[in-house]
């Protein structure tokens, strides 16, 4: 088999342990650091591809913004803690004071005033306001919701089954793909992936959800609703991250994780299959249907 199969495969063997016992056994305050860690790695790397295209943001104040929100997530789910929530106090939860739209001010704010006084040539400005609000709305944002799971009930397994239906989905696309794949699905943006490949991505991602049925106090049309939403949402986000990268002229964001490409190669399907899962049991939390 290729060196780049072996090179995937002993980095699944030593990371995918490492994160399953981070989720079900650390403290959450380690989990979030954990989290911070990956989003910021994912964003320094989103960073440099756009340098790459020719958009060279204002990477320390997204930075800091993308720390405060990540704080902020921390913050609710350790407050929460798997409780229910009241429906008319849920904006009193424990955290920044105003929560993510005070954040999100505070760094529009300060964009504003970046791109105003900053030294940088102001036909450059344009370009580092797009890209600093890029790396904030589709990189720092959506993945901080790894970390508000968990204060959702149960929320610990509800963010491993997310994982691992990611996981199980990205190799099953993966495999039949390369063995059966005959019809492209994005060949401007990413030539090897095909229709076969998403389909078994979304399958593998249907099969984990309904053995995770016996694990989780959820009915089985939740689970597997969840799964479709969570899988159709990752496969977009690993297109979009594939749209970043033509436009850098790079095949990986980085080279952190050997077989892999960077963290955002690793991780660019949960960009948008955080939200819309937090999102989709943040509303059966609130009506009442998971608890």
């Amino acid at each position: 088999m290729p060196t780049v199969f072996w090179k995937r495969a002993l980095t699944v063997v030593i990371l995918v342990p490492a994160t399953v016992a981070l989720v079900l056994l650390a403290p959450v305050w380690l989990l979030a650091g954990a989290a911070g860690v990956v989003i910021l790695l994912s964003l320094w790397e989103f960073f440099r591809m756009g340098d790459l295209a020719g958009f060279s943001g204002y990477v320390q104040w997204t930075t800091l913004c993308s720390l405060l929100i990540v704080f902020n997530q921390w913050r609710q789910a350790a407050d929460a803690d798997g409780r229910l929530p009241d429906r008319m106090t849920v904006s009193a939860w424990h955290g920044i004071p105003g929560g993510i739209e005070a954040i999100l001010i505070l760094f529009v704010v300060g964009l504003g005033l970046l791109a105003t006084f900053s030294r940088i040539p102001v036909s450059k400005r344009l370009g580092a306001l797009v890209a600093s609000a890029g790396g904030m709305v589709f990189v720092a944002l959506p993945l901080s919701y790894l970390v508000r799971m968990l204060g959702l009930p149960e929320g610990r397994r509800y963010l491993l089954l997310l994982l691992v239906m990611m996981w199980v989905g990205d190799t099953s696309a993966y495999l039949v793909g390369r063995s059966i794949g005959r019809m492209p699905m994005a060949p401007v943006l990413s030539p090897k992936k095909t229709w076969e490949g998403a389909a078994a991505n979304l399958l593998g991602s249907v099969v984990v959800a309904l053995v995770a049925a016996r694990w989780l106090d959820a009915s089985m049309v939740t689970l597997l609703a969840l799964a479709v939403a969570a899988n159709l949402a990752g496969q977009v986000g690993d297109l979009l991250e594939s749209s970043y990268k033509r436009s850098a002229g790079v095949k990986d964001s980085g080279q952190l994780l050997p077989g892999h490409g960077g963290m955002l190669d690793r991780i660019d399907s949960l960009t948008l299959a955080a939200p819309v899962a937090w999102w989709y049991l943040w509303i059966l939390t609130l009506s009442g249907h998971l608890r």
